[in-house]
């Protein structure tokens, strides 16, 4: 649910936008001036602002000047009596995204209001992904509003402050490669080369070749000189993800590269020197690994000079709003469908699921919903393994049991003759204007009937029977005696 902030001197203005607002489904708070709003959006997360130009000490446009000053980028709607082409161009210099005269209808604020809100989206999931893909991805663009996040946050920007070496633990699918991105982006190696290996994903055979390089000849298949990932990452950072993977062989040659700050290619005669900040990653405990004699305890104490646990998503169920509505407006776009956002109903779905595969499940999960979604608005049925896992698939099969079903189509040869004594006989129903005899029946006897009817309809009130009949209640008196239906009325 959006949080939209109000901004007007009017209360009964501020009221009628609220009320607005909460019939459609935001959450909606309203202040009298413009330093009150700017503390709640300093303190509080607002997704808009509704803004009037107009108020005493401090006026619409030194609220924007103020935000822009703080960096505030929050989408604002203004509205004011005011309507001077001269105050619509200043209020857009100013970062307003759209304008009202007072009184704006409730369908075009609502609109608008829509349409800032996507618009807003749209641009944080395309900064976000051009900061990711060019390697400038920092701590402000990690989607989150869970207080246990924070502590994430101050440590990975205490973090890029020095060289220290970091060691990243958490779940599989909980972002630990964007955490060091962030983490290289806060560093003075920001603009440096970011290099990233997946330890587990190597052959056993080819680890010290990958992470060292060798020299050509130095075994079969060497035809040329290859740098190793350290080489590569000078100057840089080197991610080393699923560190607990690397055999232990390669963890003593690891240790001196980073004791040492060098590395022996395979097949050089002479040693080289690199600058690397490294940070590692796993997803299971190095100590546990380390009691087991799995993991060198050295280089364990080499690694884990600065952690950092990465809380999975289950424990921070506050972002899922947030990282739902950035998949949408990712994958929509990305798929070129019209998809704006997801029910209410299907969101307390997701938000019930354990998410086992954190971050990176529910990104594949959104995905396939965009995809093969039929409305604008994502519903529970978009999310049907989400709806298995949590209501089972005998409940779901037996909701299915329960819709109309399509009868099963029967090949021409194996259709049989109908069989007379089996057919079905249809009740005939008499029609009121035929009489027993068949013909029709006569005017006195359909008016009779239709006079009873009315009497018991309107149980006897003579002036209602009157009316929905059409004539005067003298007319009905005197056929109500012609008829002998006096009894009835009675």
């Amino acid at each position: 649910m959006a949080k939209v902030l109000i901004i007007d001197d009017d209360p009964v203005q501020c009221r009628l936008s609220a009320e607005i607002l909460k019939a459609n489904g935001y959450e909606a708070i309203d202040v009298l001036s413009g330093a009150e709003g700017l503390e709640i959006l300093a303190e509080d997360e607002i997704d808009a602002l509704i803004l009037d130009l107009i108020m005493p000490e401090m006026d619409g446009m030194g609220v924007m000047a103020e935000m822009k000053k703080r960096g505030m980028n929050h989408p604002v709607i203004v509205q004011t009596a005011n309507s001077s082409i001269e105050t619509i161009v200043t209020a857009m210099r100013h970062g307003a995204v759209d304008f009202f005269v007072k009184p704006v209808a409730p369908e075009r604020l609502v609109i608008s209001l829509q349409n800032a809100l996507k618009r807003q989206s749209l641009e944080t999931c395309l900064r976000t992904e051009q900061n990711r893909l060019s390697g400038q991805f920092g701590f402000d663009d990690i989607i989150t509003k869970s207080p246990v996040m924070d502590r994430v946050k101050q440590l990975g920007l205490k973090a890029g402050a020095s060289n220290i070496p970091v060691l990243i633990e958490g779940e599989s699918g909980t972002g630990k490669e964007l955490i060091a991105r962030a983490i290289q982006s806060a560093s003075k190696r920001a603009n440096k080369p970011f290099i990233t290996v997946n330890c587990g994903a190597i052959p056993a055979n080819l680890v010290e070749s990958i992470l060292f390089g060798h020299k050509k000849g130095s075994f079969t298949g060497a035809t040329t000189d290859q740098k190793g990932k350290f080489q590569e990452a000078d100057g840089g950072t080197l991610f080393l993800d699923e560190i607990g993977e690397l055999p232990l062989d390669m963890q003593v040659k690891l240790l001196r590269a980073l004791q040492e700050g060098e590395v022996e290619p395979i097949g050089a005669t002479k040693i080289e020197k690199v600058d690397v900040r490294i940070v590692s990653a796993t997803n299971k405990r190095l100590l546990n690994l380390t009691k087991e004699g799995h993991f060198r305890e050295d280089l364990y104490y080499r690694l884990n000079v600065f952690p950092i646990y990465l809380p999975p998503l289950r424990e921070r169920m506050n972002d899922l709003d947030a990282l739902v509505s950035h998949f949408i407006t990712r994958f929509a776009a990305q798929e070129g469908r019209q998809i704006s956002q997801c029910d209410p109903q299907a969101m307390q779905l997701l938000k019930k699921f354990a998410w086992p595969g954190n971050v990176r499940q529910l990104e594949n999960t959104v995905y396939r919903a965009v995809v093969l979604a039929t409305n604008s608005i994502l519903q529970v049925d978009d999310f049907p393994q989400i709806r298995a896992s949590i209501d089972g698939t005998d409940a779901m099969r037996a909701e299915l049991a329960n819709q109309p079903q399509l009868v099963r189509p029967v090949h021409i040869d194996d259709l049989s003759a109908p069989n007379p004594s089996q057919a079905s006989t249809v009740e005939t129903v008499a029609d009121r204007f035929i009489a027993t005899n068949g013909e029709i029946a006569p005017l006195d006897h359909v008016e009779r009937d239709l006079i009873a009817f009315a009497l018991d309809q309107h149980q006897g009130r003579m002036s209602a029977v009157a009316r929905a009949l059409g004539i005067g209640r003298s007319t009905l008196y005197r056929k109500l005696k012609e008829y002998d239906l006096e009894e009835n009325a009675a």
